[in-house]
């Protein structure tokens, strides 16, 4: 008994066959001829319409795409152009993009070309951009594909699509096959690079700390800049990723390199915090101030403060890194009443430092961070003393300034 599918695609082999007598070469191709198309005109019920139009596709690409296995094996063995690319695309890019393993790997077995390039200057492997796209990533590898082939636009490598695509199994996989690690696109980016740059959602946050673990653990250069000499730590800050910042502080990344536009790691961070509180930026503050980062301007503390006050733990760890803080009127109005409502105790305790010094505690944990400089991770770990003074130390966060 036939399938749907089936009875489909046998009912257009038999329109095909009418008019082309079967010839295999007309059928692969009736789908990218050009002509015209009668059809019904939208909201105009009883009027014919004649519409020109060009049809960039074929059977063969449309049941690779859709995964139709039976429809695109019967429409190979009759003859169909394995590697047409109508509108510049191959079947085989279609099968890829849309993951289905067995179309691509049925394609792949009648010949198609795995390194074919589209129009857009892409390969089969580049269009491997989701995390269900890894078997046919497999059958591509097995069957010859380029694992250091470059898109025509960018010089991307299929590293670099599935860095920037957060796929940690991808990643691995184009390792294993000899993928060059620190090759650099156009943009000045490797593979590192490509995945700290790649703007990043909560639930995203793991799968690109795993392709960045990867890297590192097959020799990665955490100091690798672009264009803008931005470095992997730059761009990890600006996405807020925590634990790829601490991936990247573990591995060497410099704290206090600055960029073509003058900025550091922590002006990075500090921009965005607004927007990525649910990411907890606070833990990439304290992480950079732990390793010796420059700290604010004191005097653009309200600043910061105006644009990081949706975020206290950020704001307190910031505030805890100076000995003697100036707060001001100015301070106070940098607080939108809604923030200062929501975290009333919070706010309130900064506040009264207009009034009231730091107190001795904290005057004494400045000066043995002063003191230690950017070795503060290194050593307070190590220190025989309680865990809450070393949490202390380092900047642990407490829900009020004193």
């Amino acid at each position: 008994m036939w399938s749907s599918r089936m009875l489909c695609i046998q009912e257009t082999w038999r329109l095909c066959s009418t008019s082309f007598q079967e010839d295999p070469q007309q059928i692969s191709s009736l789908s990218h001829r050009e002509g015209t198309c009668v059809g019904w005109p939208q909201g105009k019920a009883g009027l014919w319409s004649l519409t020109y139009e060009q049809e960039l596709t074929t059977p063969l690409n449309i049941t690779a795409s859709r995964g139709f296995t039976d429809c695109l094996r019967l429409l190979l063995q009759r003859g169909a152009n394995v590697d047409l690319a109508p509108g510049g695309t191959t079947a085989l890019h279609e099968s890829c993009e849309n993951c289905q393993p067995e179309c691509t790997k049925l394609l792949l077995i009648h010949g198609a070309n795995a390194n074919a390039v589209s129009e857009d200057g892409v390969m089969p492997l580049h269009v491997c951009t989701s995390p269900e796209s890894f078997e046919c990533a497999k059958y591509l590898l097995q069957y010859g594909a380029a694992i250091n082939g470059r898109t025509v636009d960018e010089n991307d490598t299929p590293l670099h699509v599935a860095a920037r695509n957060g796929l940690p199994d991808h990643t691995e996989l184009y390792l294993r096959y000899g993928a060059a690690v620190d090759k650099k696109n156009d943009e000045g980016l490797t593979p590192l690079n490509a995945a700290c740059s790649q703007p990043q959602e909560v639930q995203d946050l793991e799968r690109y700390f795993k392709v960045c673990q990867i890297l590192l653990g097959k020799g990665a250069n955490v100091h690798a800049m672009d264009q803008d000499t931005r470095t992997p730590l730059h761009m990890a800050c600006k996405n807020v990723n925590p634990d790829i910042v601490d991936l990247l502080l573990a591995n060497g990344a410099n704290v206090n390199n600055m960029d073509y536009g003058g900025e550091a790691p922590m002006h990075n961070i500090l921009k965005v915090v607004c927007y990525k509180v649910s990411h907890h930026p606070e833990r990439i503050v304290r992480a950079l101030l732990n390793h010796g980062s420059i700290r604010v301007w004191p005097g653009a503390l309200p600043m910061v403060l105006r644009h990081c006050s949706g975020s206290p733990r950020t704001i307190e760890v910031l505030l805890n890194a100076y000995s003697q803080l100036k707060v001001t009127d100015t301070w106070v109005e940098s607080v939108s009443s809604e923030v200062f409502k929501e975290h009333k105790e919070f706010y309130e305790s900064i506040f009264s430092l207009a009034l009231t010094p730091r107190s001795l505690q904290h005057l004494a944990r400045c000066r043995l961070r002063s003191f230690l400089e950017g070795r503060v991770h290194k050593v307070v770990p190590k220190l025989d003393l309680p865990t809450f003074i070393k949490n202390y130390l380092l900047l642990e966060y407490r829900g009020y300034v004193h």
